[in-house]
């Protein structure tokens, strides 16, 4: 499977009428700490937006809304691959990201077939507190060498150089965050992501 390089994540469709127009085609919508009913309501609009500018919307950890309103992705961080029926995502067809920071979140994840595999953070990160320090170029290059021909992601403190090392690395595609959201011309940052990665 050969996924699009730049794979942004952004925490609401306001990003996504936004950033889809420039030509994002792979993009995480990644809610935290919502009530479910808006949730629900922000991944209908998003899988509408999608699909008018033939871009694919992966759903951050609320697989049964994904179910229900027909999503063609998912990713699940560790905890909530614990607490996810992985059979009814299949059942579904839903494609599966997992999150993994060490050896044993990465046999958890290949266990469960995921779809790809997501590494972090690469970089020092200020997105979330983590127990993980950086993992570095060579945990990437580690990390594709075990999983194979499966897309590895590679995420946390990305910028487009960074990206660049990441993917040369052996990252398959790369996600990013604050350097849009934080940037004080998103649209601006996103071209330019676009151009060179």
């Amino acid at each position: 499977m050969t996924l699009p390089r730049f794979y942004p994540i952004f925490d609401s469709t306001g990003w996504l009428e936004r950033m889809l127009p420039l030509g994002v085609e792979f993009v995480q919508l990644r809610i935290k700490d919502r009530p479910e009913a808006e949730v629900r309501s922000q991944v209908r609009e998003a899988l509408a937006l999608a699909r008018r500018h033939g871009a694919t919307i992966v759903v951050n950890d609320y697989w049964r809304i994904a179910i229900d309103e027909g999503a063609q992705w998912i990713h699940l961080g560790q905890e909530d691959l614990a607490e996810a029926d992985l059979a009814a995502i299949r059942r579904a067809g839903l494609r599966v990201g997992i999150s993994t920071h060490d050896h044993e979140e990465l046999e958890r994840a290949l266990a469960a077939d995921a779809d790809y595999v997501a590494l972090g953070p690469v970089y020092p990160t200020i997105l979330k507190k983590m127990k993980w320090h950086e993992q570095g170029l060579e945990r990437v290059t580690e990390w594709k060498r075990r999983v194979g021909d499966r897309p590895l992601c590679a995420i946390g403190g990305m910028t487009p150089e960074r990206a660049l090392d990441a993917l040369a690395a052996g990252a398959d595609l790369v996600s990013v965050v604050t350097d849009i959201t934080l940037n004080p011309d998103p649209e601006a940052r996103v071209r330019e992501w676009l151009e060179r990665v």
